[in-house]
């Protein structure tokens, strides 16, 4: 059995494409892009292509989008520099109990110093309630955090109904949509959220590389202070070669959704794992909201990494690639209220734009040889 690689969601191979779009910028674009002079404004010019790129994927305008170094930083900058920004109107924030480490770890810290925090539950299949957030809602609530969808079971969450309910009590709303950009369409005035998280190496560009887009309007108190570089809101010069690469990968992603969303490959991995194993196999998260390309699935009385362990050309995860390492019933699973004996055997397979159906058959028949 050859290699084969199942864990879209943790990280992304470069697209061809994108490394084509950066090669220039190695040897030609060694210039800074603040300088005034012939060796500036060229990184200039390719530093705000990049950002319309980003922009054109989000239906923004290129202003409102700020390079991080990945997502991991857009939320801290998200949470944080709304927080000290805007805590004289208020210390409340609400979130949710299956976000990412990247959230309920800042989240956390700013309880240390102040915030009252908020961690609304999820339903069976992992989808926060909307009537669940209105009902945390109180005077001194400032900002809401909803992740787009859940990097572990794929489950979408109602963004739109929650960003309705932000906007009627005038709360700032963040959504981490790392996983979620370049999968399915995602438009910022749709979804009525006022920042958004991407993270360049979930949608094909590099590691090190991300963006927060800011409603123009929004006030945050930057993490690092010092000349003003984006906006004044993240000193230090910027990494063009690597926002070169996420620009061009939002750009591919804007013209070919339809064809790297996997759907009709997940569902074929998903029948043929339901007709070789029957009930022995339960998928876990929403059967229809969620991620085109996950499937989190559970082999009932099995511990998934040992299933892992004996297949050990695939690549595929037991969970979030955070939380690598533990055997303990993924958080997300324990908040739906999987069972453990179904929550131990869960595997998440995440396709992407280079997974094929021999793929799939050859991964379905060794699971096959196994059990």
């Amino acid at each position: 059995m050859e290699k084969i690689y199942l864990d879209y969601n943790a990280s992304t191979p470069l697209a061809p494409e994108v490394v084509d779009a950066m090669r220039p910028v190695l040897n030609d674009y060694y210039g800074n892009p603040s300088a005034l002079h012939w060796a500036g404004k060229p990184v200039k010019a390719v530093l705000h292509k990049a950002r319309e790129q980003v922009a054109g994927l989000i239906n923004c305008s290129p202003g409102e989008i700020i390079f991080t170094s990945g997502g991991s930083e857009a939320n801290n900058l998200a949470l944080k520099g709304y927080y000290f920004k805007n805590v004289h109107k208020g210390n409340h924030i609400i979130t949710s109990k299956i976000e990412h480490p990247a959230i309920i770890n800042p989240c956390k810290f700013l309880e240390e110093i102040g915030a009252r925090v908020t961690y609304v539950g999820v339903d069976q299949y992992g989808r926060v309630l909307p009537e669940e957030i209105e009902k945390a809602v109180s005077k001194d609530t400032i900002l809401i955090t909803i992740m787009h969808s859940n990097n572990e079971t794929g489950t979408l969450q109602p963004i739109k109904e929650i960003g309705q309910i932000a906007k009627k009590h005038g709360i700032a709303f963040h959504t981490d949509a790392s996983q979620s950009v370049g999968k399915v369409l995602v438009d910022v005035n749709e979804l009525k959220v006022d920042m958004l998280t991407i993270a360049g190496h979930k949608l094909y560009a590099p590691k090190g590389i991300g963006v927060l887009y800011i409603r123009e309007g929004v006030e945050l108190e930057p993490l690092i202070h010092g000349a003003g570089h984006e906006h004044g809101l993240r000193a230090g010069t910027e990494n063009t070669l690597l926002a070169v690469g996420l620009g061009k990968a939002c750009e591919i992603a804007g013209t070919q959704l339809g064809t790297i969303m996997q759907k009709d490959l997940t569902d074929y991995f998903w029948n043929e794992l339901r007709a070789e194993f029957g009930d022995q196999v339960v998928l876990n998260g929403h059967p229809e909201e969620r991620l085109p390309n996950t499937l989190n699935v559970s082999f009932v009385k099995r511990i998934g990494q040992d299933l892992l362990n004996a297949i050990p050309q695939l690549a595929a995860s037991t969970g979030s690639a955070c939380h690598a390492g533990s055997i303990k019933l993924s958080p997300v699973l324990k908040e739906m209220n999987v069972p453990e004996e179904v929550g131990m055997g869960a595997i998440r397979f995440s396709l992407g734009r280079y997974t094929t159906k021999d793929e799939i058959n050859i991964v379905v028949k060794a699971f096959k040889e196994i059990l």
